[in-house]
């Protein structure tokens, strides 16, 4: 297998009077050599992209906080394309920690994925943790393609240890050969709509997170409504995909069951 990379590409952190913007973007294609190439990556600023040793026909790439934030008034973006054939994994290398910032502005933090026919994603970043007085606005966005593999985890824990948590308003969206399969939206913190931490949705826990699996195998072979722990449930999405809702007192214990639920759909 032969992995390829183009340099990194010029600065794209654009400092502003109101925060930082900046973009990441990365592409991924079949090399035909049995491998995935990376013709594009490119990042800087607060957003590191790293190319780490793959396996088999798999590319992996590493996103590396290379500043603090997402800050009051930042804005930040990440996109992914898998282009036809393609395979990549995406992990971080820590957690990422929405701050509070020297200006009262939201922080908004928007990661977009695309993958095509036969093109297999696995998106598994750590953790993003809402801290005291933070604002921040993340939206996940994701266009599958019909035949296209997907595995996207996401955890958010509001609140390091000890404190209470910013005000964190989440937003994921799947779209599967342009129909869309998951919107959903939701807000916790100071200024959320109340009942935010009430028996309906958090019931008092601080960490919560969704596990999306979409794979073609599922249109034969369904995934059936089920409870997977004590406040965690699976449910089968159009498309053919499915979710993975939970909640729980700290983050160890939301991995835990997030790795139960990825096992248990045999990926």
């Amino acid at each position: 297998m032969t992995v390829t990379a183009a340099p990194i590409a010029a600065p794209t952190e654009t400092p502003t009077a109101t925060g930082v913007r900046a973009t990441a973007r990365l592409v991924a294609r079949d090399d035909g050599r049995g491998g995935t190439a990376l013709p594009v990556l490119e990042s800087d600023g607060p957003l590191a992209l790293r190319r780490t040793r793959g396996s088999g026909a798999e590319t992996r790439v590493m996103l590396v906080g290379a500043m603090s934030g997402p800050l009051g008034g930042d804005h930040f973006t990440v996109e992914a394309e898998v282009q036809e054939g393609a395979r990549l994994r995406v992990g971080s290398a820590a957690a990422t920690i929405a701050l509070p910032g020297q200006t009262k502005g939201e922080a908004h933090y928007d990661v977009r994925l695309t993958v095509a026919e036969g093109a297999e994603l696995h998106w598994l970043p750590e953790q993003l943790i809402s801290a005291a007085g933070s604002d921040l606005h993340i939206t996940t966005r994701i266009d599958l393609a019909r035949t296209g593999r997907l595995v996207l985890r996401e955890e958010q824990v509001l609140g390091r240890a000890g404190e209470e948590p910013g005000r964190l308003c989440s937003r994921l969206v799947l779209r599967i050969a342009g129909r869309t399969v998951l919107d959903q939206e939701l807000t916790c913190g100071p200024g959320a709509p109340g009942g935010w931490d009430g028996p309906a949705v958090l019931a008092g826990h601080r960490a919560v997170g969704q596990l999306v699996v979409a794979r073609t195998e599922f249109a034969s072979n369904p995934v059936a409504a089920r409870s997977l722990a004590d406040h965690a449930v699976l449910v089968p999405l159009a498309g053919p995909a499915a979710l993975v809702s939970a909640v729980a007192p700290d983050a160890l214990r939301l991995r835990r069951v997030l790795d139960e639920a990825l096992a248990a759909l045999s990926v």
